[in-house]
């Protein structure tokens, strides 16, 4: 069973991003066979893009190329192994847009226009290219161009496997029986991830932690969470602090009960339930941000990594697209 997931490179990871996918994604990596992408050409379809500045100023291209790179380092420290799963860019595999132009050729305008990406920014008046317009095709031949079986993926992108499983049953249905529909595994996050100011934690809503922040940074952000004003001899209640919830992502259930006792005995002041979050997070992702220090101290490693991951990929890319190339009537590629 082949397991399929992609992530842009439009921002450095963030808890929310780990605990709510990126964990549940890489637990995945132990079936038989797993692909994993940097989706930088979906990044440029962003509003916002990676690394632009104002409008109507030179795109960035550095900007995305080092966020590209960023992610294959976070992923890889997060503990995706590249001997279990292939890990490679997107844009290194050309086969994937010429897999796009030939379902475009059977996707119908209806069904691009009722997306949601497409549908959200034309209901509130906003501008949308070609590229947002067309955002679904491209992901549809990401999944299909390496017969993926599984797609794992939250309650908000399940239209995006149903628009690629459409578009493989309308290809299938002219051209014959060539593509693998594939199936969603949602992954459902395990814990609430508040952001700082207690909405969900997003790079939108400003409110994010980042994973691989400098610890002073970190421990400055955690301490500006804001917390209620009762004293600090008064008893609190841990079920109702966003410190304490962000503390049991970190943390085991004994842990947990400890920290709830204190706040609930009294005599601990809000300041002390953050220094124990920093404390419990720095020790949750130090084996992370260890490795994460020696992939980036070896740029070659990593890029041996995805240029390995890129050629795997290829191999299977290229079989899939010459059995579409055959049933459309073009010339294999040799």
């Amino acid at each position: 069973m082949r397991v399929l997931s992609g992530i842009q490179p439009t921002g450095r990871f963030h808890w929310g991003n780990y605990f709510g996918a990126i964990r549940q994604y890489i637990d995945l990596q132990d079936n038989e066979q797993a692909f994993y992408f940097i989706a930088n050409y979906h990044a440029l379809t962003t509003i916002d893009r990676p690394g632009a500045k104002r409008q109507g100023e030179i795109f960035d291209a550095a900007a995305l190329r080092q966020l590209t790179n960023d992610a294959a380092l976070d992923l890889l420290a997060l503990g995706l192994k590249p001997e279990q799963a292939t890990l490679f860019r997107q844009s290194d595999v050309p086969e994937v847009t010429e897999l796009t132009w030939l379902l475009m050729t059977v996707t119908q305008m209806h069904l691009l226009e009722k997306c949601h990406a497409y549908k959200d920014k034309k209901d509130k008046g906003l501008a949308a290219d070609a590229g947002l317009f067309t955002y679904p095709v491209l992901m549809a031949a990401d999944i299909l161009i390496y017969d993926s079986d599984l797609v794992p993926v939250g309650v908000d992108q399940v239209q995006h496997i149903e628009v690629t499983r459409d578009l493989a049953q309308r290809f299938n249905k002219i051209f014959g029986d060539v593509l693998t529909l594939p199936k969603e595994k949602l992954v459902e996050s395990t814990a609430r991830v508040p952001g700082l100011d207690g909405e969900k934690m997003s790079k939108s809503y400003g409110n994010t932690i980042e994973i691989f922040w400098p610890e002073k940074k970190v421990r400055k952000k955690i301490m500006s969470i804001k917390t209620d004003s009762t004293p600090v001899e008064e008893p609190k209640n841990p079920d109702n602090c966003l410190v304490f919830d962000l503390f049991k992502l970190f943390t085991t259930p004994g842990q947990q009960e400890e920290l709830a006792a204190r706040y609930r005995a009294g005599g601990m002041g809000y300041g002390d339930a953050k220094q124990a979050l920093f404390e419990a997070a720095m020790s949750y992702f130090g084996p992370a941000r260890q490795r994460r220090e020696e992939l980036e101290a070896d740029p070659e490693r990593v890029e041996a990594i995805l240029q390995n991951g890129a050629a795997k990929a290829r191999t299977k890319a290229r079989s899939v697209l010459n059995r579409v190339r055959d049933v459309a009537g073009l010339p294999a590629i040799p």
